[in-house]
């Protein structure tokens, strides 16, 4: 059961970190997008006030499957986690983190303006 758990997490984590980062694209997915987005920054910053920034419940939960399974010297994010398996390398996790949070806020704004601004303004072009 540990095992299959550990699968669930890491493919729902990959989908939801790409989905966070490409939702908005999608005019049907945009609205999800907003939510996922504000989820996201409610766990970081909202929990992570308690639990320390960038923390994530997603992640808290699949690290205690992981450390059931053996593994240990996890690092804090998934990201960074994820990083060094893909690459086989030992990557900062400052230059994680920072390119994270970059994309993040990059996508916030993005989502803010696709959900508010941007059908309000392709309305009033189409009423033209």
């Amino acid at each position: 059961m540990l095992v299959f758990l550990n699968i669930l997490y890491t493919i729902f984590h990959i989908v939801i970190t790409l989905f966070n980062m490409v939702g908005w694209i999608f005019p049907k997915t945009r609205k999800l997008h907003l939510i996922t987005i504000a989820l996201t920054f409610g766990s970081w910053f909202i929990l992570g006030f308690w639990y320390g920034f960038g923390y994530c419940f997603l992640t808290d939960w699949h690290w205690d499957v992981k450390k059931k399974l053996g593994e240990t010297n996890l690092p804090s994010s998934f990201i960074k986690y994820f990083a060094d398996r893909i690459s086989g390398k030992d990557i900062s996790a400052n230059l994680v983190n920072n390119v994270t949070l970059t994309v993040f806020f990059i996508t916030i704004i993005l989502t803010i303006y696709y959900n508010f601004f941007h059908k309000k303004r392709r309305n009033t072009t189409q009423q033209a």
